[in-house]
C-alpha cells in the first residue's frame, strides 16, 4: 500500500466504534455546517456513536440531511444581541448547559467548530479526561472578535489536542504555542445528488450569507458598471442574512431592480449550481470559500477576489479561474465583463476548474479528518494507561 492508503487504514482502525461529540453553534445553511454534515455522516457510517450539540432553539431544523442515528442535542441558547450584563449571563448559561451535554454524551473525543464555541467547549471540558479538537473556519486576523474572547482564545487554545484551519495562511496567523498543535485540512467539495446542468440563461451567480464579509455591496457596484453593456446577463445572489435590507436598498439605488435577484436559500443545498453560467466570489475575507470550490467542481468559470484565505489556494489565475485584487470594484467589473463576453474563455476556465477541484473530493479530505481523530484517540488511550488506579 502507498502512504495515503496506510494512513487511511490507520485512521479507520482507530475510529471505528468511538463516541464522538461535535459542538457547533447551529445546523443551518453554510460552509461550516456543510462540513459538520459531511464529517458526522461519515463517522456515523464507520460505526461511531456521533452526538451533535448545538446552541439552537429546541425546534430548529437542519438545512442538511443527517443520518437518523446521529443524536442532536439543542441547548436552546442561540447567539443573540444583548447588553454586556445580559451577554455575560447568556455565556454562563451556555457554558453550564454545554458542560452537562458533553458529560452526558460520554465522548471519547470532542470536536468543536467556530471561535466562540471553541472557547466555550474548552472551558466546558476542563477536568474531563477527553481530547478536544477545535476548528477555526474564518480568517483569524480579520474576523470580528472582542478583546475578552481573544484573551480567552490565546489562553485556552493551547489546551486543545489539535486546532484545524483550512489553509496554511490561516494557521500562520496564530502564535507558535497554538500553531504547534495545528492541522491544515481543506474543505471537501460535495455536490448535490442528481443535479443537472441547466445552463445558457446568462446568470452570474453569487452565494453566501448576506453579511459585510461577503462583499455583496462591492459586487453590486461592480455589476452596475457593466450591466448596460451586457444587457442579456442578470445577477442572482443566493443567501440570507442581516444585510438583506441594505443590499436591496443599494440594488435599487443603482437602478438594478430588474437585473439583480435575491431569492434567499435554495430549496436543497447546492442547487444554485444548476442554473449558473458564471460564479463570482466578492468576499472581503474568507476562511476557505466552499461555494467557490463547489462552482469549480461543477465546471463553472469563476471570478474571485484574491482575499485571505482560500481563493488563492484553489485558483491558478487565468488557468482555472480569474483572481482580482481584494475590494477592487473596477478590477472586478473588468474581469466579469471579460468572462461574460467570451464563451470560449468560459468553457476553458470551467473545464480546468472542474479538473482542479478533484483535489478536494470527500474521500481524500475525510481521510485527513480520520487521521486527526485517530491520533487524538490514541493519545487519549495512552494518557488513560498512565493514570493511577484511583484516578477519577
Amino acid at each position: 500500500m502507498n502512504e495515503s492508503a496506510d494512513s487511511r487504514t490507520f485512521g479507520l482502525s482507530k475510529i471505528a466504534g468511538a463516541r464522538i461529540t461535535i459542538v457547533v453553534p447551529g445546523l443551518g445553511a453554510g460552509g461550516t455546517e456543510h462540513v459538520v454534515n459531511v464529517v458526522s455522516n461519515h463517522w456515523n457510517g464507520l460505526g461511531c456513536t456521533v452526538t451533535l450539540i448545538t446552541l439552537e432553539p429546541p425546534n430548529a431544523q437542519p438545512y442538511y440531511d443527517f443520518d437518523p442515528k446521529i443524536a442532536v442535542v439543542r441547548l436552546g441558547v442561540p447567539p443573540r444581541r444583548a447588553s454586556k450584563m445580559r451577554s455575560g449571563s447568556l455565556v454562563f448559561r451556555r457554558f453550564q448547559r454545554l458542560r452537562t451535554a458533553i458529560r452526558d454524551s460520554r465522548p471519547d473525543l470532542v470536536l468543536s467548530f467556530l471561535t466562540r464555541t471553541n472557547v466555550l467547549t474548552l472551558l466546558a471540558t476542563i477536568g474531563l479526561a477527553v481530547p478536544v479538537i477545535v476548528s477555526e473556519r474564518n480568517n483569524p486576523s480579520l474576523q470580528p472578535l472582542g478583546p475578552f474572547w481573544r484573551w480567552l482564545q490565546r489562553g485556552l487554545y493551547p489546551r486543545a489536542f489539535g486546532m484545524v484551519t483550512m489553509t496554511q495562511g490561516a494557521l500562520d496567523q496564530f502564535p507558535a504555542r497554538i500553531r504547534r498543535n495545528g492541522w491544515v485540512i481543506a474543505n471537501p467539495v460535495d455536490l448535490p445528488d442528481g443535479w443537472q446542468k441547466r445552463r445558457g440563461k446568462n446568470i452570474l451567480a453569487a452565494v453566501g450569507r448576506l453579511t459585510r464579509q461577503r462583499g455583496f455591496d462591492l459586487l453590486l457596484e461592480a455589476f452596475s458598471k457593466i450591466a448596460e453593456i451586457h444587457p442579456e446577463w442578470k445577477l442572482v445572489i443566493w443567501g440570507e442574512g442581516d444585510e438583506r435590507r441594505s443590499l436591496e436598498a443599494l440594488r435599487d439605488a443603482l437602478g438594478l431592480q430588474e437585473r439583480v435577484e435575491m431569492p434567499g436559500l435554495t430549496r436543497r443545498p447546492g442547487l444554485w449550481i444548476e442554473n449558473a453560467d458564471v460564479f463570482v466570489l466578492s468576499s472581503r475575507y474568507e476562511g476557505w470559500g466552499i461555494v467557490l470550490l463547489e462552482a469549480m467542481a461543477a465546471g463553472l468559470p469563476v471570478v474571485s477576489y484574491e482575499c485571505d484565505w482560500g481563493p488563492r489556494v484553489m485558483i491558478t489565475h487565468d488557468s482555472d479561474g480569474i483572481l482580482v485584487p481584494r475590494e477592487d470594484v473596477e478590477a472586478l467589473a473588468k474581469a466579469l465583463a471579460r468572462v461574460m463576453a467570451d464563451r470560449d474563455l468560459r468553457e476553458r476556465l470551467g473545464t480546468r476548474a472542474e479538473a482542479s477541484a478533484q483535489r478536494y473530493m470527500p474521500e481524500q479530505i475525510l481521510a485527513e479528518w480520520d487521521l486527526l481523530a485517530s491520533c487524538a484517540l490514541m493519545h487519549a488511550s495512552k494518557m488513560h494507561m498512565q493514570l493511577p488506579d484511583n484516578a477519577v
